[in-house]
Formats: structure tokens, sequence, C-alpha cells
């Protein structure tokens, strides 16, 4: 069986949607016949390449927030990314996710896209880290396995792209318009960050076929 599963790696419900999925998975009896594919999705693919603004600045301004909603809206995030023993911090940076995107199809190639999203995941939602920074995104590619030049190479060059966009438009022909989003077995959806049971329900309904 096949998952697709759709997702923005500045997506605070795509992090804790993962980890709940993955527990699922931990503990479903057929999960060594399952392969997991993730696939690029931008949640502002208008936002200028090169630019990053404070999370809770982002809250306040896009969703006409005082500063104190916008701390408690990240404030209810952040205990659902605990309550499934993830690392959280609210002063992270938002940016363009483009070319990271592009390096997670150059780890797929290379057998250790799980790895390097987890690697994203909890540099920037655990630690704050700025994996906009082409430095700071090779060295966590680094240490999932790959040739941190060859994510230099690709971010210098326009690999990938057509690969992003075709992620994209898949997205948007199954009528994906929030993410995380999960397909499994290429015929059953599962939309949000649900909880594992709901995972759990899904992955035998989908080996039942």
């Amino acid at each position: 069986m096949r998952v697709d599963i759709w997702s923005d790696v500045v997506c605070p419900f795509c992090y804790v949607g993962k980890a709940r999925f993955d527990k699922a998975l931990a503990g479903f009896g057929g999960r060594d016949d399952v392969e997991v594919v993730y696939h690029s999705f931008e949640l502002d693919p208008s936002w200028p390449p090169g630019q990053t603004m404070p999370t809770m600045e982002m809250l306040a301004t896009k969703y006409n927030l005082s500063p104190a909603d916008a701390e408690a809206a990240e404030g209810r995030v952040a205990a659902m990314a605990e309550a499934e023993g993830l690392g959280f911090k609210p002063d992270r940076v938002l940016g363009n996710t483009f070319d990271l995107h592009r390096v997670l199809h150059l780890a797929h190639d290379q057998g250790f896209q799980h790895r390097l999203l987890d690697a994203i995941y909890q540099a920037y939602f655990g630690q704050a880290a700025d994996v906009f920074d082409p430095d700071v995104l090779a060295g966590l590619a680094e240490g999932a396995g790959l040739d941190p030049e060859d994510v230099h190479q690709v971010l210098d060059s326009d690999d990938y792209t057509a690969d992003v966009r075709q992620d994209e438009e898949q997205a948007r022909q199954l009528g994906i318009s929030g993410v995380p989003f999960f397909v499994l077995d290429g015929r059953l959806g599962v939309s949000g960050a649900q909880s594992g049971d709901v995972f759990a329900e899904a992955l035998r309904r989908a080996a039942a076929g």
C-alpha cells in the first residue's frame, strides 16, 4: 500500500499530523508493506523569496489579531505539539518554502526524504532554526545523509522545480486546499492532523481494500 501526503514544512498541523500518522503506522500490522511519499504544498506560494517574517507578526497581520490573540493561537498549536512529545518554539520566522520542497525532492531521489523532513521539522519548530538559510538547510541535509554540495547545487539551479509544480498541480486536481492531506491506496482521503485512532482506522480500511 502507498500513502501519499501533501504538506508544507512551516505548517504546524503538518508537523503534528506527521507525528500522529507515524505513531499509527508504527502500530499497524502491515507497516512493512506501506510506502509513504511526501508531496509539496506551499501554504503561501506568493511569499517573496528571500524574505522572512516572525511568525507572531505574520499571524497578527494576516488574521488581524492582537498580539495577545496571536500568542493564544500559537499556544493552542504548541499544546497540540507538546502532547505528541514534540518541541515547539514560538519565535520562528516564516518564509517562502519552494526551495525547501525542491531539496526534499532531492532527498526523495536519494532515499532520505523522511529523515530530512523530520530534521527540518525538528529544527524549525523545535529549535526555531532559520531553515530558509541555505547553509542551515545544507547542514540539516548532511545530518540526514545527503551531500551538502548536492543541496547547494539544487539551490543554485532550477532542479526539481517541475517536480514541486507537479505535486501542486496534482493537489489542485484532487481538490486539496489545505494540508496535511493523506491519500491512502490512491482512494481514501484523510484531511488534517487527525488523531492516531483515525489514522489507524484509515490504514486498516485501506489495507482491507
